[in-house]
Order: structure tokens, then C-alpha cells, then sequence
């Protein structure tokens, strides 16, 4: 079903964030960071960052991280419609855009919003291939020298849709999880091959930290480091995001955490 007039796009968005509310609030969740001075609601967080995490889990951040200062990229495609509203009236910025449609425009606005808020990106939308990484977001970490937060959500036994991305919705009053990276340094004037070094780095920590937080989620218990995560505006990052921040660490370096290393796209050829 399409929702194409103002009114009804109006009324469904008002619909959907009420709904995304109420049931997203009866979830338990709890997150475990690498640094936790990347989350914006964070007394030590300085400077912009690039959140990324997969398309199918975009209700969770969706929920917990409004009014945070933080840009969202969305599709051109009217499919999005209704989401760019929800996004709004849960407190994110939007910027239209996708790698098929609109995506040049969309990457010089979000530059323009890098230099005073958070960007976050799906980098397998919006239309896929489902958990593999577009060289959006690299390209946007090298030319403006931000860096990169993957972030890995988990819930426990969730419903799936039959869509491109298998779209998570978590079950009431179970968990969710979240792993989270430190700020990931992406060097500046990357060739092509440097470029595809770090987009395959990314996807393969984006889909370990995914992996580890859907077992987290599933299996429940304490997980070392972490902490309990609620729905937090924050009152600094408006002002901490103009603020000099960490360069981030290697991609190397976090890799080595999950026991990985990005693959030589040379070797790899």
C-alpha cells in the first residue's frame, strides 16, 4: 500500500512514531562499548563521527538516539517517505539521498553537515545487497577526515520480513543488544584499492560486531564491559561535535579485537 498525499503520509508518520515508541519501550537493552566516549549522550564525547549499522536494525538507534545531533541519510524513493518524517519527529536531521539516487547531492549535504553534527548512514541501503557495505561511507570518512563508528545490533528471537534486508522487529519485553566500535581513523586520498581495502575492513567488522550482538541478545547474561542503554537526548553533542576529537584508531587495530584482518584487495584479486 502507498501513502502519496501530504495528509496521508502525515497521519501514517504520526502513527508509526507513536507505535515505534510504545513498542520500543518495553525492550531491555544494554550495549557494550570499545570507548564509550562515541556515543554523543556521552560526558567525554568530542567531535562529529559516521555511524554506520545495516539497514535491517534501524528502529533501535531509531528509538534510543534522537535529538542527538546526528543527520540521517534516507532514500529518494517515496518508499521512504514516511521514515524521513518518523526520523524527523523522533529528533534526527535528514538528508534525502542513496548510491542510486540522488547519492552525489546527498554526500555534498551531509559534508555540510558533517562540520557541526553527526552523520549515520545504512550502507546496504537502500535497496542492498543485504549486510554488504557501499564505499559510500569510506569515501565520506576519507574527504572529510571523521571517523567511523560501526555499530552492531542484536535482538532476541526477532520477527523478520520477507524484504531485501530481512527487516529485524524485536519481540516486546525481550532484549536488545549493542556492540560498538571505537572511532575508526580512515586515511585521507585513497585511491581505489584503498578505498575497497577499508569498505571490505568495515563490512566484515560491521558483521562481527552484528554477529556478537545477536548472540548477546539471544543467549542473554553478563557481558564484560557493558552497561545498560536507554532512550538519552543529549545536551552537549550540538556544541561537542564542533569540538576537536579523537582521529580514531587503524581499522587494523579494531580488527584485531574480533580477530580479523581486511583483506589485500590485490591478494584478494
Amino acid at each position: 500500500m502507498k501513502f502519496q498525499s501530504p495528509m496521508s503520509i502525515g497521519v501514517t508518520s504520526l502513527v508509526a512514531t507513536a507505535g515505534i515508541g510504545h513498542w520500543m519501550s518495553t525492550l531491555d537493552y544494554a550495549v557494550a562499548y570499545r570507548d564509550p566516549a562515541v556515543d554523543p549522550v556521552h560526558p567525554r564525547y568530542r567531535g562529529s563521527k559516521i555511524f554506520v549499522f545495516w539497514h535491517e536494525n534501524i528502529l533501535m538507534p531509531l528509538y534510543l538516539r534522537g535529538h542527538s545531533n546526528t543527520a540521517m541519510l534516507l532514500s529518494r524513493h517515496t518508499d521512504a517517505n514516511i521514515l524521513d518524517r518518523v526520523a524527523r519527529m523522533m529528533g534526527f536531521g535528514v538528508v534525502r539521498g542513496s548510491t542510486f539516487h540522488g547519492g552525489s547531492a546527498a554526500l555534498r549535504e551531509l559534508a555540510e553537515r558533517a562540520a557541526r553534527s553527526n552523520l549515520t548512514i545504512t550502507p546496504d541501503g537502500p535497496r542492498g545487497p543485504r549486510r554488504r557495505l557501499a564505499a559510500g561511507c569510506v569515501f565520506l570518512a576519507s574527504t572529510l577526515q571523521i571517523p567511523i563508528v560501526a555499530m552492531g545490533f542484536g535482538y532476541q528471537h526477532p520477527w523478520r520480513l520477507r524484504t531485501w534486508d530481512r527487516f529485524a522487529i524485536p519481540r516486546p519485553w525481550s532484549r536488545a543488544r549493542a556492540v560498538v566500535s571505537r572511532a575508526i581513523a580512515v586515511p585521507s586520498g585513497l585511491d581505489r584499492d584503498g578505498v575497497e581495502y577499508h569498505r571490505k575492513g568495515i563490512e566484515r567488522l560491521l558483521n562481527g560486531l552484528s554477529g556478537q550482538a545477536e548472540a548477546w541478545a539471544g543467549c542473554g547474561g553478563h557481558r564484560e564491559g557493558s552497561t545498560r542503554l536507554r532512550r538519552q537526548p543529549s545536551r552537549l553533542a550540538t556544541s561537542a561535535a564542533c569540538l576537536p576529537g579523537s582521529p580514531g584508531v587503524p581499522l587494523e587495530e579494531e580488527l584485531s579485537l574480533l580477530d580479523m584482518r581486511p583483506q589485500d584487495p590485490a591478494a584478494a584479486a
